[in-house]
């Protein structure tokens, strides 16, 4: 988790929030990053909302709501509304979209986006406020790697159990006293699920405060014989926050943070210059982030709430 400038606070939020990503959200993404089936561990989806006129506000903060819509953006482009979704299997997620968002008040259209597998998510993003030097300073021993035995010791925690996720600032007395464990035994398997990748340090800010006034997504058509190569080359360019490919005409999407309109615009160009089999299938500016992996989020980016994310519970009524 990178250190940052914290912004000074107007009295409405948390301009810097640290996290600790859940578990199982973790797994089903780690699953899908490795480019293993997203069946066996999760279901991942961006979904396209449509809203009937005046509703966009009302919907969004209906489905912010809800665990299996970990993200929440009001979009420029084709949709309204620009979901991140998790759900156990294809069948939960489904059940989700189709019997929850789809009959949601005031939604008039949705458009899933399967992934399939996740070449960058945003905890590996940086604000490059720290030397190359300074970053491995910060690394703990033995990161990444895991220890056979302490993993399937560590399986015995839940997320809920861990109880990171809505403050990363907590202690381990929380998560003993929900387990049961002595402090040390808790600290010890944190420890080895942290090393081990299970559970991962994540701390986002509020990016208008922080410089980056412009955030947005670039859907792109590659040939698939050319899909992997280009996906995991443009997850190395350092505006990416997430890089997926999913299933559709646009087959690998990008979200990106930049500074100004001119600097998504320059982007765009050096990614199609780079990559000249790739199409541009649409592009997008988001308006507003009214979620972002469970935080509720004013105006300016800050978190006001938390809304536990459960990647194996059923899906809101």
């Amino acid at each position: 988790m990178e250190p940052v400038v914290r912004p000074a606070r107007s009295g409405r939020g948390d301009p810097v929030a640290p996290l600790v990503q859940a578990d199982r959200v973790r797994r089903g993404l780690g699953h899908l990053r490795r480019g293993a089936s997203q069946l066996d561990y999760g279901a991942f989806a961006l979904v396209e909302v449509g809203c009937a006129p005046g509703a966009h506000e009302r919907v969004a903060a209906a489905l912010a709501g809800d665990a299996q819509a970990i993200s929440v953006e009001r979009t420029t482009g084709g949709r309204d509304l620009l979901l991140t979704v998790t759900g156990a299997d294809l069948d939960q997620l489904a059940e989700y979209v189709l019997g929850r968002v789809g009959t949601a008040e005031g939604v008039l259209s949705t458009r899933t986006h399967l992934a399939h597998r996740l070449h960058r998510e945003a905890s590996r993003w940086r604000l490059d406020s720290l030397s190359q030097d300074q970053r491995r300073g910060l690394e703990r021993p033995g990161d990444g790697d895991g220890d056979g035995d302490g993993d399937r010791e560590s399986g015995r925690l839940r997320p809920d159990e861990i109880a990171l996720a809505p403050d990363g600032r907590r202690s381990h007395t929380l998560p003993a006293a929900r387990t049961g464990m002595s402090e040390t035994r808790v600290r010890r398997l944190l420890t080895q699920m942290l090393g081990s990748g299970r559970i991962v340090p994540r701390c986002e800010v509020a990016h208008r405060l922080a410089g980056w006034r412009v955030t947005g997504a670039l859907w792109l058509a590659v040939p698939p014989p050319r899909l992997e190569p280009v996906a995991d080359s443009v997850a190395t360019m350092r505006e990416t926050r997430l890089v997926c490919s999913v299933v559709g005409e646009a087959n690998l999407v990008a979200n990106v943070w930049v500074h100004s309109l001119a600097e998504m615009a320059e982007f765009e160009t050096r990614v199609v210059a780079r990559y000249p089999e790739a199409r541009v299938v649409d592009r997008s500016v988001t308006l507003q982030w009214v979620k972002r992996v469970g935080r509720l989020l004013d105006a300016d980016g800050r978190s006001v709430a938390y809304v536990p994310m459960d990647l194996w519970g059923p899906p809101n009524p």
